[in-house]
């Protein structure tokens, strides 16, 4: 019996997903509305979610930490794809736990003063399910990296979290383009 329990016990364990894991949420969900501190070329402001859907697709990208290698280098891409999100009618803004003084020196020195960021409040953090967690399986106060398109009528559109940020500018982009393209044969 105890071997039996045992094998079971393995067989469960190996099918879990770690602590770690990020549970995002899922494509098609309505994505929480919120407001936020923010910052575009230095300059703060209050962001709404739903002012911003108002215009068209928003990207929402979570971002670990400012002024850190990744979290630049993922800036510059985004910063460098603003001419074609513009393009496609879409608002970007990317979100950490860093505080508006940081942001704003990161919207200027890493964004280029191409596109805003924004605080990422715990409330925001919870609601967006991107709480990053440290090897004890506690969060540690940061987000993971983690991409949402998010269409004007306020639907999850996509979900993408990966660690590497090389990826994130161009699934948004499709995404992006993909809401576009659609609205234009609907009309």
């Amino acid at each position: 019996m105890n071997k039996l329990l045992l094998s079971v016990t393995t067989v469960i364990a190996a099918f879990a997903l770690p602590a770690s894991a990020p549970a995002e949420l899922p494509r098609g969900a309505k994505a929480p509305l919120f407001s936020t501190e923010g910052a575009l070329a230095g300059k703060p402001f209050a962001f709404q979610l739903r002012q911003a859907l108002r215009k068209g697709p928003v990207v929402l990208y979570f971002y670990p930490k400012s002024f850190t290698q990744g979290c630049t280098l993922e800036a510059n891409a985004f910063a460098e794809a603003m001419g074609d999100f513009t393009a496609a009618g879409a608002t970007v803004i990317g979100l950490s736990a860093d505080t508006i003084e940081t942001q704003q020196k990161f919207s200027t020195e890493h964004c280029r003063d191409k596109f805003p960021v924004g605080v990422a409040t715990p409330a925001i953090i919870k609601a967006y399910d991107v709480a990053a967690v440290g090897s004890d399986g506690k969060p540690n106060g940061l987000t993971n990296r983690t991409s949402y398109v998010i269409s004007s009528d306020g639907r999850i559109r996509l979900v993408y979290s990966n660690r590497d940020y090389r990826d994130h500018v161009r699934l948004t982009l499709e995404t992006v383009r993909s809401i576009q393209n659609h609205s234009k044969h609907k009309h």
